[in-house]
């Protein structure tokens, strides 16, 4: 059987009887020589190209350096063209907060030599990246044409790198995944934190470790910075209010599904708990919540339900 990813590469060469989809990006500054492009406070979707992650960048006298890529090879090309009409230089560094496809796809539109990422996030791409790929060939379809993400050639260490005049401070951490990167630039006290931490958004848990993103969360918020970019949702301007938002969340989820699993709740009705009026302005809540108990319920039933026998 043919991937649906191959198939559409083989017709790019095809006459279309349509235009192909394009994005359309903005960028919003957020501290001197610094711009975040926004993205849809929504689900992966045909509709949004999923375009849904924030790729924040930064100008270096070496010449831009992207915050994540977006979600595919078109997403990549466009990010591309913004960071150069913006900072009048190519893109000299791509960095991957994560692997989550919304993030790093967009990374096929960058030579390897160029893209960054974690040992593990690299060993990812080799092993999980395909899985991915195929989901958002089947959600996205042509917005997908050319994607194949490369491994990175770049490793991403924690501690200070200098590009182009521009000092960064790398942290690598974990809890929304297996493997996170976040970066803060000294000059301006600016946090990119990828999606260890949403704003005005309901956290998504496909991969969370909750014990270790609490410890992330503590690591962060004792940084220093002045703003901060999450993974989605609109920029922070404050030291800690995204951080303490999104730890109120995992910070109620878990017992709030513990207790579900305990009253016999099945998964269709934890999916319909009430969602505490303090979370109302959150984005896509109730989406996420019926989400995490996808994420979490296999465990919650195995620890709380031992088979019969042993």
């Amino acid at each position: 059987m043919i991937a649906r990813r191959h198939l559409l590469g083989a017709l790019a060469g095809m006459p279309l009887i349509a235009a192909a989809p394009h994005y359309r990006l903005a960028a919003q500054p957020v501290a001197a020589g610094i711009w975040v492009v926004r993205g849809a406070d929504a689900p992966i979707a045909m509709a949004n190209g999923g375009a849904i992650a924030n790729i924040s960048i930064i100008a270096t006298d070496a010449g831009a350096v992207l915050i994540d890529a977006g979600a595919s090879h078109r997403h990549g090309l466009a990010l591309a063209a913004l960071a150069r009409r913006l900072t009048g230089k190519p893109v000299a560094r791509v960095y991957l907060t994560h692997l989550h496809p919304d993030h790093s796809f967009g990374a096929s539109a960058f030579p390897a030599g160029l893209v960054a990422a974690t040992p593990a996030v690299a060993a990812q791409v080799t092993g999980d990246a395909a899985g991915f790929s195929t989901g958002l060939y089947r959600l996205l379809g042509d917005w997908m044409r050319g994607t194949e993400l490369p491994a990175p050639a770049l490793v991403a260490e924690a501690g200070p790198v200098l590009i182009g005049g521009r000092r960064l401070r790398l942290l690598t951490l974990s809890g929304h995944s297996a493997s996170d990167l976040a970066v803060l630039d000294e000059a301006t006290g600016t946090l990119i934190a990828g999606d260890l931490v949403f704003h005005n958004r309901a956290p998504a848990t496909p991969h969370a470790d909750l014990p270790a993103w609490r410890r992330a969360l503590d690591q962060l918020a004792g940084l220093g910075q002045q703003r901060l970019v999450p993974g989605h949702g609109p920029v922070d301007p404050t030291p800690g209010t995204a951080i303490a938002q999104t730890r109120a969340w995992i910070d109620w989820l878990e017992p709030a599904l513990k207790a579900a699993m305990d009253a016999g709740l099945t998964m269709v009705e934890a999916g319909d708990l009430p969602i505490p009026p303090r979370f109302a302005g959150l984005a896509v809540a109730r989406l996420e919540l019926q989400r995490s108990v996808s994420h979490f319920w296999p465990a919650l039933e195995a620890a709380r339900l031992p088979r019969v026998g042993g």
